[in-house]
């Protein structure tokens, strides 16, 4: 059995559950995150030296041994592949895939984080920082805009490069931003949020 180790309200754990959902692949799910405490014990850390979330825990990884594996892209990637599904295996394919999931993961998903972050979060209100973050999240957003105005999908078919990204402008509201400018955002949102996968595992993040 797979186990995902982290709480249902972060985008990196999000993304990796929606990912399971739409291969049909059987978990299971353990509670880990800031609100328990508990990814900064002994434990969690020898699973996880940078203490954060998502971890899996795969009982039936490479050649039937155990494997742990951190970080929700390397997850995501490591996933797909092991079960042939949602990554192009032509070269170009393949390469789109990464650049967009690599976009994701430096990019988008941070700003966003962070954009959340100063804005509703931090002790203290700091307006460069709140402009700061809110700008590249509005940034990231357009420039993914300007991918989908030529590409039904982020890597020109649907993979996990669309599932990491929607994950996190699924929380956009966290973030501070819409798709007023973003029509093809929009467009592309709507077709993957009436995914069956999709509507599955939201139903299934409560944890």
């Amino acid at each position: 059995m797979l186990k995902v180790l982290g709480r249902g309200t972060s985008g990196n754990v999000q993304k990796v559950v929606w990912l399971l959902e739409e291969m049909g692949q059987p978990y299971g799910r353990e509670d880990y995150g800031r609100q328990f405490n508990n990814t900064q014990t002994e434990t969690y850390l020898k699973l996880n030296p940078n203490g954060k979330v998502p971890v899996i825990v795969d009982h039936d990884g490479p050649a039937g041994e155990p494997i742990t594996i951190t970080e929700s892209a390397a997850i995501m990637l490591y996933l797909a592949e092991k079960c042939g599904r949602l990554v192009p295996t032509d070269l170009v394919g393949r390469v789109r895939c990464l650049e967009w999931l690599f976009f994701h993961a430096a990019g988008l998903g941070p700003a966003f984080g962070q954009s959340g972050y100063f804005q509703k979060l931090a002790p203290e209100k700091l307006p460069l920082a709140v402009e700061r973050f809110h700008g590249e999240a509005k940034r990231t957003l357009k420039v993914l805009d300007g991918r989908l105005a030529e590409a039904e999908y982020v890597a020109g078919k649907y993979s996990i490069a669309d599932i990491a990204n929607f994950s996190w402008i699924w929380r956009r509201e966290f973030a501070g931003v819409d798709f007023t400018d973003t029509p093809h955002v929009a467009r592309w949102y709507a077709a993957i949020e009436a995914r069956g996968a999709v509507q599955r595992a939201i139903s299934a993040l409560t944890f």
